[in-house]
């Protein structure tokens, strides 16, 4: 290949990228509309679960790859809890990335 051509294939990969960077990267408009169902418990101050018995943590602020990695392990079944498991295996990696969005901005002690 010609060098000429090295330089414009490298610009075509590295354009590819960012624009998959990019809708990868998470809406916290939409995160906020699909963390609906999540807020059902982990919105909800002091919450405890029955069962197993366990305080739900509260989310807000959190760093969006933890929460990103935490719901694909809850999908794939390297976390396990059942609710979680039943919730994230409905999510799309994109849902996931735009409520990791949202919940990185949100409020440390509320959602």
């Amino acid at each position: 290949m010609h060098p000429a051509r090295w330089g414009l294939t490298a610009l075509t990969a590295a354009s590819l990228a960012c624009a998959a960077a990019a809708h990868a990267a998470g809406d916290p408009a939409a995160g906020k509309r699909k963390f609906y169902t999540c807020a059902g418990c982990h919105g909800i101050p002091n919450y405890n679960n029955v069962y197993p018995e366990y305080r739900v943590p509260k989310l807000g602020g959190q760093h969006p790859e933890y929460i990103v990695s935490a719901l694909q392990e809850y999908k794939n079944g390297a976390r396990t809890h059942p609710t979680m498991h039943a919730q994230a295996s409905t999510l799309s990696d994109q849902d996931m990335a735009d409520i990791a969005a949202f919940l990185a901005q949100a409020p440390k002690n509320e959602e």
